[in-house]
């Protein structure tokens, strides 16, 4: 059958093309996708090319296609599979295989035929064998999409550690009760770790946000509130690092808010050498941070006190993608009502806007890009729908199911678009 997708051939040359899939084979399922949000890693490979760790040299002979966030529909399932999987289900994919024969292997940069910007994939025997198809029974795509970022997020929280003194011993995880920060906090990935840090189930007693952003801090702050964090046990602080506090007394002045004690776990979401060096300083004894983010150049570097690594215990990790007990752990907490990564999205369109999008991410402002594969529409602000919805009736239904759901997109919008929405041809 032809599926249409979005490909990568190299350095940001993304083509939007109609093409036939192979025959199914006995190990392999076939499945359409509905949704796929955007990461700023598909930016990446994207501006990189051959270059980048996932993609394969070949790329220009032999397209990927791109998507790694993705929710969708089994359609058929070959005999190998059959007991285990069955036509009609919904699925998630946890994107990390790790392959033995290639580590960097994953869906949405490195196979010909899976990826989450497409109407239809073959999902190999891979992913089967390494157990990351999952099951998916939530009532709306978009959250299972979002369960590829909120795994990564869950994964670098379960991958700091602590150690005790005289011990050769690593306690995994931040510190229950303890003092966090999130620095550059208030981007997408961000505002899911906020959620994290306040309804999980291990919680600091002091988290502090930081953004360079008085929209973004604002934004976080309406969703994720204060109060809301305290009823968890959580202090809760937002803080614009550009203007309230002085430059010169800036690591002081976020120091002071855990009284001069420092942090035991530091989040650094943004690949900027200053903010890594300041989450250096923010550290207490025994202090992690964690490089959450992905640079993309490969001589990103900073520089870290060691004095306080030999003296301090202080430590770094770096965590690339989750697990698929991370993936699990979030459905569970989403399914409870105690997360709801919604915030995470501004935008909202349709695979004909993906390769564009994907290209220019980095200069459209907001948080994710959500895709519906199904259908053909321009990458649209969920802020702008109600001025839109002026002269479309469309986008008039959808800002009125936004606005009855405190801002954010919801099921019952998704719904609604996925019925009424020009199909993609």
């Amino acid at each position: 059958m032809k599926t249409k997708a979005v490909r990568l051939y190299g350095v940001n040359d993304l083509r939007l093309e109609e093409f036939e899939l192979p025959e199914l084979r006995e190990d392999e399922i076939l499945a359409k996708v509905i949704s796929d949000s955007i990461y700023m890693s598909t930016h990446k490979a994207a501006l990189q090319g051959a270059e980048h760790k996932r993609v394969p040299d070949n790329v220009a002979q032999n397209p990927v296609i791109v998507g790694h966030e993705f929710c969708g529909v089994i359609e058929k399932v070959g005999s190998k599979w059959a007991d285990q999987y069955k036509e009609g289900e919904r699925f998630i994919v946890q994107t990390n295989l790790n392959l033995e024969e290639n580590p960097l292997a994953a869906p949405g940069y490195s196979f010909p035929y899976i990826g989450g910007d497409a109407t239809h994939i073959v999902i190999p025997n891979a992913v089967m064998e390494k157990n990351c198809l999952l099951p998916y029974a939530g009532d709306a795509f978009f959250y299972g999409s979002l369960s590829e970022p909120m795994s990564c997020i869950i994964g670098g929280f379960h991958a700091n550690y602590h150690t005790v003194r005289g011990k050769y011993e690593h306690s995994m995880g931040i510190v229950e009760g303890g003092n966090c920060a999130i620095l550059a906090g208030a981007g997408p990935m961000g505002l899911g770790a906020i959620d994290y840090a306040l309804h999980g189930d291990r919680r600091p007693g002091l988290l502090v946000v930081t953004d360079i952003d008085d929209m973004r801090l604002k934004r976080a702050a309406g969703f994720y509130t204060p109060e809301d964090a305290a009823e968890h046990g959580v202090r809760l602080v937002y803080l614009n690092t550009n203007t309230s506090v002085h430059p010169e007394n800036t690591n002081e002045a976020i120091r002071a808010l855990t009284g001069g004690r420092g942090f035991d776990d530091v989040f650094v979401f943004a690949p900027v050498k200053p903010v890594v060096e300041q989450g250096d300083a923010l550290l207490g004894q025994d202090g992690c941070l964690n490089f959450f983010a992905g640079p993309t150049k490969t001589d990103f570097s900073a520089m870290f006190n060691f004095y306080n690594v030999h003296y301090a215990s202080t430590h770094i990790v770096g965590t690339s993608g989750g697990n698929t007990e991370n993936m699990f752990e979030y459905v569970s907490l989403m399914n409870q009502g105690r997360l709801n990564p919604a915030a995470m999205i501004t935008h909202v369109g349709g695979l004909n806007c993906i390769a564009e999008a994907v290209v220019n991410l980095d200069k459209i402002p907001g948080g994710k890009k959500l895709a519906y594969t199904q259908i053909d529409m321009p990458l649209t602000a969920i802020d702008d729908m109600a001025e839109l919805g002026e002269t479309d009736p469309l986008m008039a239904s959808l800002a009125d199911l936004i606005a009855r759901n405190n801002g954010l997109w919801c099921a019952e919008a998704e719904k609604f678009l996925l019925e009424n929405a020009k199909p993609i041809r």
